[in-house]
């Protein structure tokens, strides 16, 4: 069996739900439907940064080999407005860490966008942040040449029927679309000969 770690936050640890509608846990079902070699391990913290990521991930790294990484940070660091260039820097860490320790390994990384529309509050400067977070994870796809899933709340961020009452968290329906968004381009990966 080959090892996939979803390290991420409150949206890959299925916060509020039973941790079977996780779209990790989702993603093993359909993993082992299609007879793929694969283990799920979900390492989503609620509440997570990327600079608490960076702290933890070396203890993450030493549990299991790791044959695919899905890297699924940042949402905190929007929600509290911590500067662009300071999360760039650890989910860069965490990619060179990652490598380093596991060279054959494949990540994916997992973008997100800045979850409120932030026009009507006048914020230009808030504007212009959300702009840049938005960027970030194409940016550093792009630099690093790994595959991406360009949001991982398509068609969930803002629907009332698919989140928790609180407005930011996937509930179980929700979860299902996350585990679509992610399969699209992971799906492709693992099905891939093994050269």
């Amino acid at each position: 069996m080959k090892n996939i770690i979803f390290f991420g936050d409150s949206l890959t640890a299925g916060h509020g739900l039973r941790a079977s509608e996780s779209f990790p846990a989702l993603l093993q079902q359909r993993l082992d439907e299609q007879h793929l070699p694969y283990k799920a391990y979900n390492y989503g913290v609620s509440g997570e940064t990327s600079a608490g990521g960076r702290q933890r991930l070396a203890s993450v790294l030493a549990r299991h080999p790791v044959d695919v990484f899905v890297l699924a940070l940042g949402a905190n660091d929007g929600i509290r407005g911590i500067p662009v260039r300071e999360t760039t820097q650890n989910l860069q860490f965490i990619i060179d860490a990652v490598r380093r320790q596991y060279p054959e390994a494949q990540l994916v990384l997992a973008g997100l966008e800045f979850p409120f529309d932030l026009g009507p509050l006048g914020g230009h400067r808030l504007a212009h942040y959300a702009t840049e977070f938005k960027a970030l994870f194409r940016t550093l796809a792009e630099k690093n040449s790994l595959p991406f899933v360009p949001f991982l709340l398509q068609g969930v961020l803002g629907r009332r029927e698919l989140n928790l009452p609180d407005g930011v968290h996937p509930n179980p329906a929700g979860q299902k679309i996350l585990a679509e968004n992610v399969w699209q381009v992971l799906g492709p990966l693992l099905r891939q000969p093994v050269l």
